[in-house]
């Protein structure tokens, strides 16, 4: 049988995207990409890397309006500047933005099309916390809402779940699917922590309540918190809602030596909450799982953590065959 093969996309063009002193900086991304790859290895699987695409305008504009992307277009082209106290915009900012969101969706399309079981997409800037018209914690567009988007327009996948395990709960992406009753979000993250939401009344609205998860942990929360909220709750209510796809907002900001936040997980827990999601995407039948980067700001911790999480995914995924969401 084939070792299993699992997407690498990234691109030193994303680097452009930089402000002096900022923990979201350039050098996150050679970080976990590396990380990546050790998983790879670790694991004995195929490495398959490429070179990260810039989406479109239309591919854009299926989730934000396009008011919004020449606006950033604009105030790069001005020189630059910031968004708000946490979010900027370089000069070349708009090119690391359309790159990782390309990434991110190639990343999603290369998993439901069969061609990898895991496709990771190590793109900066992050995306989760950026509503449909306003960038916010160092996000200028949301990606992973894009990717949805794009598994939708490609008619490969309709029911998709997010797990989204950043340490800063996913405020933007719950925003634009609130109203959806065919997006399963489900979420860890620390509270209190920006951005402030995240509750665990907060489950959807009209038509789509009950689809939104939350499990808020207090801080010092460590790897048995965090692997039980998603193991004993969070999974358990994806599984339920049966996805035809499911994308991983993965964020490693809450390792313990994160500088951003105050949980207390390690490497460790990421494998086993990977592990888990592995074997339920097996359970589900589904061809692989997509993942992009978000936060996650010590290296060394971010490195080690990408590792556990595509040793573990792959773990969880090798009971079952691959497959893709191509008709027969």
């Amino acid at each position: 049988m084939a070792e299993p093969v699992v997407l690498l996309l990234t691109s030193d063009r994303t680097d452009v995207h930089a402000a002096h002193g900022h923990p979201e900086r350039p050098e996150r991304r050679p970080a976990a990409a590396a990380g990546v790859r050790d998983g790879v290895t670790a694991a004995g699987a195929e490495l398959q890397e490429r070179e990260e695409r810039a989406a479109s305008d239309e591919e854009l504009t299926r989730v934000h309006p396009l008011s919004l992307v020449r606006a950033l277009d604009d105030a790069a082209a001005a020189g630059g500047g910031w968004i708000d106290a946490d979010t900027y915009i370089a000069a070349e900012s708009p090119v690391a933005m359309r790159l990782a969101a390309g990434a991110t969706i190639d990343a999603a399309l290369a998993v439901a099309r069969g061609a990898a079981r895991v496709a990771f997409a190590v793109a900066r800037p992050p995306g989760h916390h950026a509503a449909a018209t306003q960038p916010s914690g160092f996000c200028l567009v949301n990606n992973v809402a894009l990717a949805v988007a794009a598994l939708r327009a490609e008619e490969l996948a309709w029911r998709i779940a997010i797990v989204d395990w950043d340490v800063h709960h996913g405020d933007g992406t719950q925003a634009l699917f609130d109203a959806d009753r065919d997006l399963c979000y489900a979420s860890t993250h620390q509270v209190p922590l920006f951005p402030g939401t995240g509750s665990v009344a907060e489950v959807g609205s009209g038509v789509a309540a009950g689809t939104k998860h939350n499990a808020p942990l207090p801080p010092g929360s460590g790897d048995d918190d965090f692997v039980a909220a998603w193991t004993e709750r969070l999974l358990p209510a994806i599984e339920a809602f049966a996805p035809e796809a499911i994308l991983v907002s993965a964020g490693y900001d809450a390792h313990r030596d994160d500088p951003l936040a105050a949980l207390d997980v390690t490497e460790g827990g990421y494998r086993r909450v990977a592990t888990a999601l592995g074997a339920l995407a097996t359970r589900l039948g589904l061809s692989g799982v997509a993942l992009t980067l978000e936060g996650g700001y010590d290296l060394d911790a971010l490195r080690a953590s990408a590792a556990a999480t595509v040793e573990g995914l792959l773990d969880g995924l090798a009971a079952g065959p691959p497959r893709s969401n191509l008709p027969a």
